[in-house]
């Protein structure tokens, strides 16, 4: 059993999208053909009512199921909505800011990392991941366990001073990793980031895979500033493999710039 995944992060909408990257988008659905596609959050950037309108019209239009989450641009500026009503018109659109995608091939659980009175970090609660595990375990035999939260686990490669990643990530790591979750996706960083949990860190036994990934901005709200990426990425879940499928933007076109592969549960690739 296969699948793909589509996964775009960081659109910033209302912050001068680009009609051409969001077309490339459209055609790059229509060549791999993905079950799903996950939005990690910041679909706006301000988290206005016309932008949240905007990026969903866009993202629906794309044809697969949509699974998208809050970023810490999506809520508002303005006080004191930002703190009596942060997910107003998230939800209105979304229905929730944590929502699950349950086939036979995949199950991705989304997570709300985002916090209204933190600007740039974001949080789980032991409530989340408890719940979190629940609906892991709800998962057909076989299916990819996916979660998708908009602040990074991995570190991105150059903006790891600027771009705060999850806090207490370490033990939200151990709880995913518990509850069977093989595929940790977020966004925050506009930068693409791919690792396997054993790359960086020793395990005793034989555990399962899992693997941490960031995709790139689709967005760029600060054209002029570097270390930020623009792309998506495309994920093809195997029965004991996954690959991973950067695809960035080159001024007329998304074009694929690297490819990863990483073993599914315990086994190693073969040579």
């Amino acid at each position: 059993m296969s699948a793909r995944i589509l996964h775009v992060s960081d659109l910033h909408v209302g912050a001068g999208e680009d009609v051409q990257v969001e077309r490339a988008v459209a055609s790059l659905v229509e060549s791999v053909d993905p079950e799903l596609v996950v939005a990690s959050g910041d679909l706006t950037h301000r988290g206005r009512r016309a932008q949240h309108e905007r990026a969903h019209a866009f993202l629906m239009s794309l044809g697969p199921p949509v699974l998208a989450i809050p970023g810490n641009h999506d809520i508002p500026y303005a006080f004191p909505s930002r703190f009596t009503r942060p997910w107003a018109e998230f939800e209105r659109l979304w229905e929730t800011t944590e929502p699950t995608f349950a086939s036979a091939a995949l199950h991705v659980v989304g997570l709300n990392s985002v916090r209204p009175f933190r600007q740039q970090g974001g949080a789980l609660t032991d409530r989340q991941l408890d719940d979190a595990a629940r609906r892991l375990a709800e998962a057909a035999a076989g299916a990819c366990r996916v979660v998708a939260l908009h602040h990074h686990l991995v570190a991105a490669p150059w903006r790891a001073a600027r771009k705060r990643p999850l806090s207490r990530r370490d033990r939200v790591l151990r709880a995913l990793a518990a509850a069977g979750a093989e595929l940790v996706l977020g966004g925050h960083a506009h930068q693409a980031a791919l690792s396997e949990r054993r790359e960086f860190e020793v395990l005793a036994g034989e555990p399962e895979a899992i693997v941490l990934a960031i995709a790139p901005g689709l967005g760029r709200p600060r054209p002029n500033r570097l270390g930020e990426a623009c792309g998506v990425q495309v994920y093809e879940v195997g029965g004991t493999a996954l690959t991973a499928l950067t695809h960035l933007w080159r001024g007329d076109g998304l074009a694929l710039v690297a490819r990863r592969t990483f073993p599914r549960g315990t086994a190693a690739l073969d040579p």
